[in-house]
């Protein structure tokens, strides 16, 4: 998972007492589907809720990170936990083609999302167009058709209209 920080001076005044604003992403690494994505401060309780949010989406028991030490303080005893750049260079790639997709993410234009609320809708809306829409461009097959739940690349319709459980 990778965490991209937000510039303070663009927060609200009450966020700037509490820190940054970053954005976790837990990627499956045999089909490169985000499984999970949270929006929220650089603390233990955002990766508690990246873990909680991945649980049940995958098998997977081998969680891959930089060397932050707040994965060893979350991370069941169970998760076997590996340190180190070779193993996060595909979530890197993808948070980067993410961040490319929403100029809100680009920190020095005018587009950069101030309000949380606002950065978590549209997290939701990017990961639902990588993971169903966007094609990579070496496989021409979407993270969802890798990942076995796709035929083809949906359409924004498709995930308009998708039904789905509030």
């Amino acid at each position: 998972m990778v965490f991209r920080a937000k510039k303070q001076k663009q927060c609200l005044s009450n966020e700037l007492e509490v820190g940054d604003c970053w954005i976790g992403l837990s990627l499956a690494d045999s089909s490169g589907l985000i499984l999970a994505a949270r929006v929220g401060k650089h603390t233990d309780e955002l990766i508690e809720e990246l873990v909680i949010s991945t649980q049940g989406k995958t098998a997977c028991k081998q969680w891959n990170s930089d060397d932050w030490g707040g994965y060893e303080r979350v991370l069941p005893p169970e998760i076997l936990h590996y340190v180190g750049k070779d193993k996060t260079q595909r979530l890197e790639r993808t948070n980067g083609i993410v961040r490319q997709q929403t100029a809100r993410w680009h920190r020095r234009q005018n587009k950069f999302g101030k309000l949380w609320e606002q950065t978590k809708v549209t997290t939701r809306l990017v990961v639902s167009y990588f993971n169903w829409i966007w094609r990579h461009s070496r496989f021409k097959t979407t993270a969802a058709q890798r990942a076995k739940l796709a035929e083809q690349p949906w359409t924004w319709q498709d995930v308009v209209t998708y039904p789905t459980i509030l």
